[in-house]
């Protein structure tokens, strides 16, 4: 009898809990916010060869110190110029008919990212990292420094639109909705780099006052679904 006691409940608990998980209804709702980016990020390349390690080392550190210096007098900060790599690779000579390939030299390549804050001074300053060594831009792209707060009201503009729709599916079917059981969010909508590679002139900048990089505008979208239980 005990044994019985217990299966009943165990049988009748799952029963209920079947009930209210089975006894539902999601909706989804979408809200989107757009705003100008407000920061630029740009990575380059400084690449030196040399006949020996220590050569390429020392010749790149003086290019690199030129691009960090020329940054600092566009009023670019300590903690928006970052090297993000710094590889040293021989260069090798293979003989034509087999055999072991001999070293000639190795090239250095470092790697920056680069913050600019004031947009007004992209396309200028593409142009004058360029004409101080960098021999390579391999990205740019127009940002949202601070994207949470622009996330937040995109997510507050979609969970009211799934709620406007449960509202309106009660009013239009008579349903009555109880708890919320379930939420979920999908966020889109991030800024995507735009890739561009830099034109050399004979003075060994881009030429033209540097290019013309419209920032445009970033829009963020969230998603949401929320599932109610029906009483």
């Amino acid at each position: 009898m005990i044994v019985l006691a217990v299966f009943l409940i165990a049988s009748t608990n799952q029963v209920l809990n079947t009930a209210t998980t089975t006894n539902t209804v999601s909706f989804s709702g979408e809200g989107k916010v757009v705003a100008k980016p407000d920061i630029a990020k740009i990575s380059l390349s400084i690449v030196t060869d040399a006949l020996t390690s220590k050569t390429a080392q020392d010749e790149n550190s003086k290019k690199s110190k030129t691009v960090t210096d020329y940054l600092k007098k566009q009023n670019i900060d300590d903690k928006d110029i970052k090297t993000t790599g710094y590889n040293i690779y021989p260069q090798y000579k293979y003989p034509q008919y087999g055999g072991q390939p001999t070293i000639t030299g190795y090239q250095v390549n470092q790697s920056m990212e680069i913050r600019i804050r004031d947009l007004d001074k992209v396309s200028n300053i593409l142009d004058g990292i360029v004409a101080s060594g960098t021999n390579q831009v391999s990205q740019l792209s127009f940002e949202i420094d601070n994207p949470d707060a622009l996330k937040s009201e995109a997510r507050a503009k979609a969970i009211a639109d799934a709620k406007s729709k449960a509202n309106e599916l009660k009013s239009q079917v008579g349903i009555s909705l109880g708890k919320i059981i379930n939420f979920s969010e999908n966020t889109s909508g991030y800024p995507v780099p735009i890739y561009m590679k830099a034109e050399l002139d004979g003075r060994g900048g881009m030429g033209g006052g540097g290019p013309s990089v419209p920032a445009g505008e970033n829009e963020i979208t969230v998603s949401v679904t929320i599932t109610y239980q029906i009483k």
